[in-house]
């Protein structure tokens, strides 16, 4: 196992910029998710480590090694694909063995080190099928084996799961984490998808226009989001997002909503009376008042059985609304949203950055 470290570090495909100077330390043994949109550059930068990508500038360490100039067969990495990179006319035993077989080990070792990670990922039955005859859950447990059996310094999976249906996306998640877990190998994980990121991560990452947004513990970014990106990413059904202006009276302060909505402003908020805001509030943070509070329009109703689901409108503003308790609202009847203010923020509408006293 071993720590990576890269500083600095630039991407450039041509004249065209594609990381600006990344920064991150990834402990030792941790399970660090780098996690945004498509085109954020998370892939690039995945590969990169992989030495799959050259590197236009800066500095990539793992351990106490400098790997910019490496070969990637030379780094002591494992790489787990999206789309699984199985030799079609090998067994899984075959394919897990083929790398140790490249670096000239003993067929004894070769044998021990294959049903070990068959074991760990319940493959044992399976040795001696082609990937043509496995399931995508089972092919993508097989991608993991042939990374296991390595005993790799570092885990790079780069979307592993886009390819496997939502229920077994689900089921896959935590044999990932169950695996990081029994082996503690330094784990980089790359996704667009942030529930992968919330439910796996030590450590996410969050990226943007090859830049790095925010980064810390899946509670972190959740409950202390460092711009509206950040939050509007984070967290599922997204937050909601309402223009307006803060207005301070003294020690008082308040947002002022385009209709004249007046809200309590969050407690520890910066601001200078008058500033142009965008008010964020989770879905999950709002509780039903007989009046006051935000007016909303009851668009869509979606009862999942342990939670109700509700879109609605605010003066043309979309919001979501979720309550534990089972509610049938009418479409286009009038709900009082109020949003809890411990856990509501407040955003510059030019930067975006998170207004914090």
């Amino acid at each position: 196992m071993a720590s990576v470290t890269i500083q600095a570090v630039r991407k450039n495909f041509g004249e065209t910029p594609i990381l600006h100077g990344v920064d991150i330390d990834i402990h030792d043994g941790s399970f660090t998710v780098l996690v945004g949109p498509s085109g954020c550059g998370k892939s690039t930068l995945l590969r990169m480590i992989a030495g799959l990508e050259h590197i236009t500038d800066g500095e990539i360490r793992i351990g106490e090694r400098r790997v910019n100039e490496l070969q990637p067969k030379q780094r002591d990495i494992a790489m787990v694909f999206q789309n699984y990179a199985l030799y079609p006319h090998m067994t899984v035993r075959e394919n897990m063995a083929f790398a140790l077989q490249m670096a000239k080990q003993d067929k004894a070792t070769i044998e021990t080190k294959v049903a070990r990670a068959a074991e760990i990922l319940a493959l044992d039955a399976l040795l001696d099928r082609y990937p043509r005859q496995l399931s995508g859950g089972q092919r993508q447990r097989v991608a993991m084996g042939r990374a296991i059996v390595r005993d790799p310094q570092v885990f790079l999976f780069d979307e592993p799961l886009s390819n496997l249906d939502a229920k077994l996306r689900v089921a896959m998640r935590s044999e990932i984490k169950e695996l990081h877990q029994r082996l503690k190998t330094t784990s980089i994980y790359v996704t667009h998808d942030q529930i992968e990121a919330m439910t796996m991560g030590d450590k996410i990452v969050v990226m943007r226009d090859g830049r790095i947004e925010q980064a810390g513990s899946p509670l972190e970014l959740y409950d202390n989001p460092a711009n509206q990106f950040v939050a509007g990413f984070i967290g599922s059904p997204a937050m909601n997002f309402l223009p307006g202006t803060l207005r301070r009276a003294g020690d008082a302060a308040f947002v002022e909503l385009p209709d004249g909505t007046r809200l309590d402003a969050p407690a520890r908020t910066s601001g200078a009376d008058g500033q142009p805001i965008v008010f964020g509030t989770r879905p999950e943070h709002l509780t039903l008042a007989d009046t006051g509070g935000i007016a909303a329009r009851v668009v869509v109703m979606e009862p999942t059985g342990m939670d109700t689901f509700v879109a609605c409108r605010h003066e043309g503003i979309d919001l979501s609304a979720v309550f534990r308790e089972r509610h049938d609202f009418a479409p286009g009847s009038t709900i009082h949203l109020l949003p809890d203010l411990q856990r509501s923020h407040l955003f510059d509408a030019g930067t975006g950055a998170r207004l914090v006293a």
